[in-house]
């Protein structure tokens, strides 16, 4: 006893195939935009509680120079300055102290991404010997 498979004929069979191909594509597609989707929750979560986390750091920061400062103004009024030219003098010397620092990690940061650093040389050099390539070919 022959199956029906055996005697339809060939255009069916690639029809077939072809619509099978198709659907197995469409649920693979629908499986990735599904994954990419929870990855992609995932990752806004977690950028979440790190944003939290550096507005907390710079709170924190803010704190311990202010700590700073006070402790460098009693320092100086120990020292014989009086309370308001202490705390004056000790605000203008850690506001110094931490822009210099500032300063030196921002030009840093600068010269890191000047566009010479971020030029793509193996992928232009890559380009050049498949144009070349493709040169001799014709």
């Amino acid at each position: 006893m022959a199956k029906e498979s055996d005697n339809a004929p060939l255009s069916e069979l690639v029809g077939g195939l072809v619509s099978d191909v198709s659907g197995l594509l469409r649920k693979e597609i629908d499986l990735a935009k599904t994954e990419a989707s929870e990855k992609v929750s995932k990752a806004l979560s977690g950028v979440e509680v790190l944003v939290i986390g550096m507005v907390l750091a710079i709170g924190a920061v803010g704190v311990l120079l202010s700590a700073l400062v006070s402790g460098l103004a009693a320092f100086l009024v120990t020292q014989g300055f009086t309370q308001t030219s202490s705390q004056a003098l000790s605000a203008l010397i850690v506001g110094f102290l931490i822009a210099g620092i500032a300063w030196v990690l921002v030009s840093k940061g600068l010269a890191t991404l000047r566009g010479a650093n971020l030029k793509l040389d193996r992928t232009a050099a890559s380009l050049r010997r498949d144009a070349e390539v493709v040169k001799e070919k014709i």
